[in-house]
């Protein structure tokens, strides 16, 4: 066993850091939870508008960032009291919302299999156009289950924001995608996909087109990465079969983490930004966050995530549940493999 509460993981492309605890016994009754509902009162706002039939796209609110830049910047433009109607510094891209048909209120998981493809065919086309969107740099693709999760609605859809800048996050990704090609001659999650299948004990899901893992330096419990196996950096270029193939593997993979009593979670996509040529260096890919837990004051002081569940320990967990062998009892960290 480790000899400290938490190890100290770096991410190879950000080069940020996450403590996994691991002097504490797993216990699965600590991570499973239901998502919550979303009380509507038997009313939808998407089945409201919904066409007789087939997924379609909703825009929720238009200009829906407005732009205040700091606060000497608000204040030196005239704008240090905010008013809704003077738009600061300006207002800029959208919020939609691509839903499945009037209905369906069930899990992506469970889906029928031509929704998730025909839903992903508009997200693709979304983020496809707004490069001819002025003032957008980036579309941030997403999709929130459960109260927990910042869900407002209980019926399948995905949100799209459109953004006029490139996100914290991203551009982390971005950077560091470019400094690891320098130095090893690889795009980085090509190289996560061959050195993750060759290893196996973070692997979940694996075919032809795509493999998902947990990550090395995985920020939250259960965290899961869906990575294509074809290098692409912008998700508004997938083929069709690639397409397809991520339906598949979301949809995989999601019905795995079923196991957590079918639990919130936020699907996140990541993507080349609208205005920058990033395609030697970037890959897009998806990662799904669970959300089992509260954020601790170590975390809000530091910036230092804290993992309570190591990734091997996690894909461990959704073997043992898909073999039948899980045991809702708690076991000791030396029971999981280490890497």
């Amino acid at each position: 066993m480790s000899g400290g509460l938490f190890e100290l993981r770096r991410d190879d492309i950000t080069g940020w850091w996450v403590a996994v605890v691991v002097e504490r016994a797993y216990d699965h009754r600590r991570f499973a939870q239901a998502a919550e509902q979303v009380n509507t009162r038997g009313h939808c706002q998407n089945c409201d508008v919904a066409p007789p039939e087939g997924v379609f796209r909703r825009a929720l609110r238009p200009q829906a960032f407005t732009i205040a830049g700091g606060q000497r910047e608000a204040a030196a433009a005239g704008h240090e009291e905010r008013d809704p109607g003077l738009g600061l510094l300006g207002d800029v891209g959208e919020w939609a919302t691509i839903a499945a048909p009037k209905g369906h209120h069930g899990r992506l998981a469970s889906a029928d299999r031509d929704i998730v493809i025909r839903m992903l065919t508009l997200a693709r086309a979304e983020v496809a156009r707004a490069r001819e969107t002025p003032g957008i740099d980036y579309v941030q693709v997403v999709q929130n289950v459960g109260r927990q999760a910042g869900a407002f609605t209980d019926h399948l859809c995905i949100d799209l924001y459109q953004l006029p800048q490139i996100p914290h996050r991203l551009g982390e990704e971005l950077g560091g995608a470019a400094r690891y090609l320098i130095r090893e001659g690889i795009c980085p999650w090509c190289r996560l996909v061959r050195d993750e299948v060759a290893r196996r004990d973070r692997v979940v899901y694996e075919d032809a087109s795509t493999v998902a893992f947990a990550p090395w330096a995985g920020r939250s419990p259960f965290e899961l990465w869906v990575v294509p196996r074809h290098h692409e950096a912008d998700f508004g270029r997938a083929t069709d079969e690639q397409l397809a193939g991520a339906a598949d593997a979301l949809q995989g993979v999601l019905r795995q983490l079923e196991v957590l009593d079918q639990p919130p979670y936020n699907l996140v996509l990541h993507t080349a930004p609208t205005r920058e040529r990033v395609d030697d260096t970037y890959h897009w890919h998806w990662e799904i966050h669970p959300r089992l837990r509260q954020i601790g004051g170590l975390e809000l002081g530091t910036g230092l995530p804290v993992n309570p569940v190591s990734p091997e320990e996690a894909v461990a967990e959704l073997r043992r549940a898909a073999s039948g062998q899980r045991d809702d009892g708690p076991r000791d960290w030396d029971q999981f493999p280490r890497g």
